[in-house]
Order: C-alpha cells, then sequence, then structure tokens
C-alpha cells in the first residue's frame, strides 16, 4: 500500500509541474489560432478602428488543412503560408492584390499591417477570442479579436 502510494505521488508531482508552467506562459496550445477571423484592434500600440465595410478592415484567417492564411489588409486581399509550432508561428512570403486605397491613412495602415505579419515569430493567446502577434524581440507587433 505503500509502495503504491508513493508511486502515484511520484508520478503526479512531475505532471502537476508540467501542468503549472503551462498555465502560467498564457498561451493555450489546446485553443488552435485555426478557424476563427481575426479582426486587427491593435497594431503595435495604435488602435485599429474598424470601417463601414468588415469586408475591408484588416483581418485574416489561418488554415490547418492547407497551411495557408489569407485576409484583407484594409484595401487589398492577402494570403500566403504560415507555419506553427506550438507558440512558435511564422508567415511566409505574403501575397496581395494592388487595387488603389482612396484613403493614404488606410493605405499606411495597411502596409505597416503586413509588415507587422512578416515580423512575427510567435503569438500568444490573451484569453478567449484574443491573439497577440509577437517578433523575435517578444514584442507585441498586432492584436487581434475573433470576429463574431
Amino acid at each position: 500500500m505503500r509502495l503504491a502510494r508513493r508511486l502515484a505521488l511520484s508520478l503526479a508531482l512531475p505532471l502537476a509541474a508540467v501542468s503549472l508552467t503551462a498555465c502560467g506562459s498564457g498561451i493555450s496550445l489546446d485553443e488552435p489560432i485555426e478557424g476563427p477571423t481575426w479582426r486587427l484592434v491593435l497594431l503595435g500600440d495604435q488602435p485599429v478602428a474598424p470601417g463601414d465595410d468588415p469586408m475591408r478592415n484588416p483581418q485574416l484567417q489561418f488554415d490547418r488543412s492547407s497551411g495557408r492564411l489569407s485576409g484583407s489588409g484594409g484595401c487589398n486581399r492577402m494570403s500566403g503560408s504560415y507555419t506553427r509550432t506550438a507558440s512558435q508561428l511564422k508567415m511566409g512570403q505574403i501575397a496581395a492584390t494592388k487595387m488603389a486605397c482612396g484613403d493614404p491613412a488606410r493605405n499606411t495602415l495597411e502596409t505597416q499591417f503586413f509588415q507587422a505579419l512578416q515580423a512575427t515569430a510567435s503569438y500568444r493567446l490573451q484569453g478567449p477570442g484574443r491573439m497577440a502577434l509577437l517578433d523575435g524581440t517578444g514584442r507585441t507587433v498586432a492584436v487581434f479579436e475573433a470576429a463574431r
């Protein structure tokens, strides 16, 4: 009986430590980023207000089966590839349409958004429906909310 109890404790403690370590990271690998459409709400530390046309808001969506991402930069549709391993996230080359953007501020936002995607090295889920992209130094480059 004592031996069985010791064995159970010796197995339970390392498992508990691993579980607590994962919880403290702020990243839940059980919640995939694939599926929802992610709407950009912060670029760096600047809020991004939604526009009148939801389809033209800066947003992206990840497709696990194809390893592709798609979305909008605010003026142009975009697509590309990505790889995700645990919390590491790397975007491949991103292609975008070349439509004229009548609003210079929106054009600047789109350029900065694409640059943030290319700088991404990892991600962090910040609660249900909220995801941050981080660069190689751990600095947040963009924050998204799952579109409802």
